[in-house]
């Protein structure tokens, strides 16, 4: 008993010490009065979560004082945004109501704290709960950018408190947090949070990498730090001989943006040039910013010859989040290519906190382009009939899209998305005259709607009153706003024709003597496998479904009761568990009891055993098994969780998988042979199908084999690299296929 005791007040005094913390941190924004208001909603929170407990045995109150305290530390926001994150979980997870919070603290604070808890409801079938979820919160975004940013500092805490989660949530989590969060912490201009948040998902969904490219930083860091030192000394000298204060460090790059590195260019962690870059940060006033910063890149390529093909200059044309810097790539000792970042403090603040540090400076810069970036979401989310799914994929296209600069034919400058064709900028300018485009021109030559447009284009439209828009347009165009009014302009010819077969389903049902009410509607929609109510109606108008359908419909009604999606996914699932035993050869556990049950290996990513799993319940097709990191699982993850199911490789017979290697080097005579000797006779694999290509002394080939599992993979990829001519040897899935439905 009195350990117990001894347990508790060990914890009193531990988060006593942790709201210390959080008020030192808010000293730099506090006014008169606001420690009270800090204290009254801690209170509130402490004695809300009194019986609550953490994953890992800690007190709940810990999170949301963490959260505060990434508010105020790594954002930078102020005291209605501590109260706030103080106070995010009290009227989800407690007896705490909105009014509660409205009568002891105001509407502005409830309104936040409103957009910062889970949506409630049932949704249509096809629904996502986390979709929505995403949509209600960016909602609030048209009223109060805090809502995000405390949304962001709770991600954060999350992630970095996932260690005692189950692994299938970690997954999700993971997912959801690489899918949406990191790109949003991006567009806000959180590039330390979105670097960490990248991380973190990465440390959770592809472990073995991580660790991998974490071991070899570490390696690597008492050289890294000696060549940084070596390069900045000689600039800090000359900046301070010519007057210039000034910050020079190195910095290192993510583990995520290395390996991101790696697979892309297909190089190993020896080969990445880049691991590190080097920051000069300008005590600059705001007259002198724009000079001082490129006497400072004159100083640096007069040290070090720089790339000429690597200069961005995004201080005289700042990004849509309000991202200011002249990066450089020069040559610096030893033959390594080093990246050099200068910018001013203000700068400096702007990039590491974002939109908050924005607001501080904003009088400077009333027309920003992180404020016409949120103008352009209030447009998006006006749409009332886009599908939250949907709406999750056009926002997310504009999250991490590069900025291209498009002059009008009067000389105004726009901001586009990289790949921005003629008919984007049109809608751009206004939806009338997207809606009329029929063409443009660009630099004063003729182009057609799908002309991809370049950086300083000069771009006029041409319209006609006769044009209407197309379904194929919405291939061309790669904006939100553009996608969301085209879909909106298609759907209102569509909402017509649906309006006829609303009536005719009315007379039908009447005769069936089947009540016309919401509910029984969703249920026919479940049951004809349309997505929603629009595309039934549409599609009796259309004739697409009869009398006798629905009489079979009525006799099988009562199995569509109540369908949420996680009730949905949990029927199906326990359908498949009834029905179909495993085969002989199963090697796979599904399921949270890991049972033995019927799959299909997917094939967008070929997992083999050994492979790092999870089932994904589908909708006509039973369980498909992924690996963790396909290309496709981080969407499947973030917008369908409840249909994810674990997965678990047992100690399998001897069967085949069938998976992909790229092989590169250097062609010389017999290579080919010398390769599929080691492929076929060494290892006793069998070759699917193998494509060879040589250019120029080049070698390029893929190679698709059949493996037991990872282990004999990885022993076949080691013999191969020790093939004379062999450069690399890598594994690869299929392409990626685009997964609109979760099929």
């Amino acid at each position: 008993m009195n350990e117990l005791v001894i347990d508790i007040d060990a914890e009193k005094t531990e988060i006593l010490k942790r709201y210390r913390a959080l008020l030192r941190a808010c000293k730099p924004t506090m006014q008169k009065g606001d420690k009270k208001l800090i204290r009254q909603a801690f209170d509130m929170a402490l004695d809300s979560h009194k019986d609550m407990r953490r994953k890992s045995g800690e007190p709940y109150i810990y999170h949301p004082i963490a959260v505060a305290q990434i508010a105020a530390q790594e954002i930078g926001l102020g005291t209605t945004s501590i109260v706030c994150a103080l106070l995010h979980d009290v009227v989800e997870d407690t007896a705490i109501t909105l009014e509660d919070i409205e009568r002891e603290f105001g509407k502005k604070v409830a309104k936040i704290i409103d957009g910062l808890t889970k949506i409630s409801g049932v949704f249509d079938y096809n629904s996502s709960l986390q979709a929505e979820n995403f949509r209600k919160m960016l909602l609030t975004l048209a009223d109060d950018v805090r809502v995000i940013l405390i949304k962001l500092a709770d991600r954060l805490h999350n992630m970095r408190t996932m260690d005692h989660m189950p692994r299938d949530k970690q997954l999700k989590i993971s997912s959801e947090t690489i899918y949406l969060y990191a790109p949003l912490a991006h567009r806000l201009g959180l590039y330390a949070i979105k670097s960490e948040l990248e991380d973190l998902s990465m440390k959770y969904t592809e472990s073995e990498t991580y660790k991998f490219v974490a071991r070899k930083l570490n390696e690597k860091k008492a050289e890294r730090e000696a060549y940084v030192n070596a390069f900045v000394g000689p600039i800090k000298d000359i900046l301070a001989a010519q007057g210039l204060n000034a910050e020079v460090y190195g910095r290192p790059k993510s583990i995520h943006s290395i390996w991101n590195k790696m697979r892309k260019k297909g190089i190993p962690f020896e080969e990445v040039y880049d691991l590190f870059a080097i920051r000069i940060v300008l005590e600059s006033e705001p007259e002198k910013e724009k000079a001082d910063a490129w006497k400072a890149y004159s100083i640096v390529t007069d040290l070090y010859i720089p790339n000429p093909d690597r200069l961005r200059d995004w201080v005289s044309s700042p990004k849509a989040n309000g991202y200011e810097s002249l990066h450089t790539t020069v040559m610096g000792p030893k033959g390594q290519w080093v990246e050099v970042q200068i910018r001013s403090q203000r700068m400096n603040e702007i990039a590491e906190k974002g939109f908050a540090a924005h607001w501080k400076y904003k009088e400077s810069s009333a027309d920003s382009g992180l404020d016409l970036w949120i103008q352009k979401v209030r447009e998006l989310l006006k749409n009332p009939d886009s599908n939250a799914l949907d709406f999750l994929d056009d926002f997310k296209m504009n999250l991490f899209s590069d900025e291209i600069f498009i002059f009008t034919p009067k000389g105004a400058l726009m901001q586009l998305p990289l790949d921005a064709t003629a008919l984007d900028f049109a809608f751009e300018i206004h939806s009338d005259l997207g809606i009329r485009c029929i063409g443009a021109k660009v630099n004063h030559k003729l182009v057609p709607l799908a002309h991809k447009l370049q950086n300083g284009d000069q771009v006029e439209i041409i319209t006609s009153s006769k044009q209407v828009p197309k379904e194929d347009w919405l291939n061309i165009v790669v904006t939100a706003k553009a996608k969301s009014k085209i879909k909106s302009a298609l759907k209102e010819d569509k909402r017509r024709v649906a309006e006829e077969g609303k009536e005719l389903l009315e007379r039908k049902l009447k005769s069936l003597k089947i009540t016309y009410n919401t509910e029984n509607i969703h249920k026919i929609a479940f049951y004809f496998k349309y997505n929603n109510t629009l595309d039934l109606f549409y599609n009796i108008a259309k004739g697409g479904i009869d009398l006798k359908d629905l009489k079979e419909f009525q006799a099988s009604e009562k199995v569509v009761e109540n369908r949420t999606p996680e009730r949905i996914a949990a029927s199906q699932l326990e359908g498949i568990m009834s029905k179909v035993k495993a085969k002989d050869s199963d090697t796979l556990l599904i399921g949270e009891d890991l049972q033995k049950i019927d799959y299909k290996l997917s094939t967008c990513c070929n997992p083999i055993p050994g492979d790092d799993v999870f089932g994904f319940i589908t909708v006509n097709d039973g369980i498909k098994i992924h690996r963790t990191n396909c290309p496709n699982a981080t969407k499947l993850m973030a917008n369908y969780g409840y249909r994810v199911v674990k997965a678990k490789w047992t100690s399998q017979k001897e069967l085949a998988f069938l998976t992909g290697l790229r092989i590169t080097g250097i062609d010389e005579v017999g290579l080919i042979n010398k390769l599929t000797t080691v492929i076929s006779n060494d290892f006793k694999v069998n070759m699917r199908s193998i494509t060879v290509d040589s250019n120029e002394g080049i070698f390029e080939g893929s190679i698709m084999v059949y493996v037991n599992d990872t282990i004999h993979l990885e022993n076949l990829i080691r013999k191969l690299k020790q093939v004379k001519g062999v450069t690399a040897v890598t594994r690869f899935d299929s392409e990626p296929r685009n997964i609109n439905k979760a099929s």
